[in-house]
């Protein structure tokens, strides 16, 4: 029985994302993307003016808008093992004993409560989109239907265009989510790659990445199984393997 060839395929060819530079996600067809972070409101603890003020000021903001966004809400299970050790090692320092039994408590309580209940951690984002047909791509109904490679234009020509177009839509963002008392943050490159990996990867635990905007390996590839008796299956590395590139 011949010995099946190995997997040379990576999952990442199959996402519609292209490359992320400066702060800005580029997919295959050339269109662009940037990403907002921003905080929340707890509508119901706010008097009755404050709601009123927050939702005229919420139909200010759509009405102000002449360009599409979409609002994402990402909900995942908080991961608290960090906060445990802290604790843990908390109390063996404590020399007191009132003081590290009702720390001992404490501890064995928060670690029923996140065993009995799902403790989940959601942030709120703002996307905005940079369509590749701004950047003067005209497609028509027998184009549309074949498939093609690569992207339409040089990556830093459609980064500048892309930029030009959504750096001023991000100010009016910022501006009018401000009258709404929230707090957003444009995220930067390692912001979005890390953003992106735990999102498919929802398994893989927290994952630090550096200020290099250049990686060569994939976030996500395919386990490589040469014997025939085993079957060859996708694994997730806990860490990926980014390397800056040397250019």
């Amino acid at each position: 029985m011949p010995t099946p060839a190995p997997v040379k395929s990576s999952t990442q060819q199959y996402l519609n994302i292209e490359d992320i530079r400066d702060d800005i996600i580029i997919l295959k067809d050339g269109s662009c993307c940037l990403i907002l972070q921003t905080t929340a409101v707890n509508f119901s603890l706010l008097s009755e003016n404050e709601q009123d003020t927050t939702i005229y000021a919420y139909a200010g903001l759509l009405n102000s808008l002449t360009f599409p966004i979409q609002i994402v809400i990402h909900s995942q299970k908080k991961n608290i093992k960090s906060y445990l050790n802290l604790l843990s090692i908390q109390k063996q320092k404590m020399k007191n004993q009132l003081l590290k039994k009702q720390l001992e408590n404490y501890y064995q309580f928060i670690q029923k409560t996140v065993q009995e209940n799902e403790i989940l951690d959601k942030k709120f984002y703002v996307i905005i989109p940079f369509s590749s047909l701004e950047l003067g791509i005209t497609s028509t109904l027998s184009s549309s239907f074949k498939k093609k490679s690569g992207l339409p234009f040089d990556k830093d020509y459609i980064i500048q265009k892309a930029k030009t177009n959504l750096i001023p839509k991000r100010d009016h963002l910022v501006s009018q989510l401000a009258r709404l008392g929230l707090k957003t943050k444009q995220l930067t490159t390692p912001d979005l790659i890390k953003l992106l990996f735990q999102y498919y990867n929802p398994e893989s635990g927290e994952s630090e990445f550096t200020n290099g905007t250049d990686y060569q390996a994939p976030l996500v590839q395919a386990a490589v199984t040469n014997s025939p008796q085993q079957k060859s299956k996708p694994i997730i590395k806990n860490k990926p393997v980014a390397e800056k590139s040397s250019s």
